[in-house]
């Protein structure tokens, strides 16, 4: 017998592969139709209404016209430079918007980690605390958007409460939001408050799972409050920081719901940001068609998030 020669195996172990194998088979065509409605939904709802957005953006159509005319790249260049129309507007509204995207992130932290810090060492009210801190959060954003618009109209409870203080050279008697030099500043306030909630329990948690030998080893060194928050814990929240900037840096860029109630992008464009724009673009213009615009504009802003989040994600990694 020659040494190729191949082993045949028993008949009752081969019924048993076949049967293994047809099991198999079987639930392999169970679990895929199972999950081929979640499939074609994905691929009619996703990615075809990715690629419908992509052609949109090198065309002009007022939404109503059965063709587009397919214009190339002139949409992202009217956008940027060329037309005196647009331009200008996208440039004031990337101006408005890098200065959300700095201010909200920092003033975030500034908050929520003192807050944070606040609650972790209160012990028996820390969870009516907590869930106080978290209302703005879980409250509906209209309404709390319309009550802001009350508290900072020129009649408004701030003005009202500078006046009783004897401050009313800080009075605005066109309100807050009436005034250019304030309209933009107090949006960011009203942007950090409604995002300090999500911030301040990422911290918590984060401050909840240190291990309490690390400030007991510093709190036997001699090192204070002071010393150990900035030298321990601070260290210890830097991923949970990337992760809380990241998610502000996000909202900042396209977030555009307060601004759309609030002033709707006024006075004079002072407080209009690009995702705003891009919903002015393909709601509220009067130039028609400039749905392809917006289409643009949002694929710009796309891409400027994919950019800051790479930039965040090495920059973590580097801080870790």
């Amino acid at each position: 017998m020659s040494a190729a020669t191949t082993v045949q195996r028993p008949p009752r172990e081969r019924r048993a592969t076949r049967g293994r194998t047809r099991y198999h088979r079987s639930e392999v065509a169970w679990g895929a139709a199972f999950v081929a409605p979640a499939i074609v939904l994905f691929a009619v709802m996703g990615v075809y209404t990715i690629g419908y957005g992509v052609s949109l953006s090198f065309a002009t159509w007022n939404g109503f016209t059965p063709n587009w005319t397919w214009v190339g790249l002139h949409n992202y260049a009217d956008l940027l430079w060329a037309s005196p129309t647009y331009a200008p507007v996208v440039h004031q509204a990337a101006l408005n918007t890098l200065w959300v995207m700095i201010a909200v992130p920092i003033l975030t932290v500034l908050v929520s980690f003192p807050l944070a810090l606040l609650l972790n060492s209160v012990g028996r009210m820390r969870t009516v605390l907590r869930s106080v801190y978290f209302l703005p959060y879980v409250t509906a954003g209209i309404a709390v958007y319309f009550a802001w618009q009350y508290i900072l109209e020129p009649d408004g409870a701030i003005n009202l409460l500078l006046r009783s203080l004897g401050l009313g050279s800080l009075q605005q008697p066109q309100g807050f939001l009436g005034n250019p030099s304030t309209a933009l500043p107090t949006l960011i306030v009203v942007t950090v408050w409604s995002s300090v909630p999500v911030s301040m329990l990422l911290y918590l948690a984060g401050l909840q799972s240190v291990d309490s030998t690390l400030i007991e080893a510093a709190q036997i060194d001699g090192a204070g409050w002071w010393r150990i928050t900035r030298n321990v814990l601070w260290p210890l929240l830097k991923p949970i920081t990337g992760i809380i900037v990241l998610l502000n840096l996000r909202d900042s860029l396209q977030g555009f719901q307060t601004f759309l109630i609030m002033t709707n992008g006024g006075p004079g464009n002072h407080t209009n940001v690009l995702g705003l724009e891009a919903y002015r673009l393909a709601f509220l213009s009067q130039l028609s068609p400039t749905l392809g615009l917006s289409s643009a504009l949002g694929w710009l802003l796309f891409i400027a998030a994919v950019i800051l989040a790479v930039i965040t994600q090495r920059a973590m990694r580097r801080a870790t």
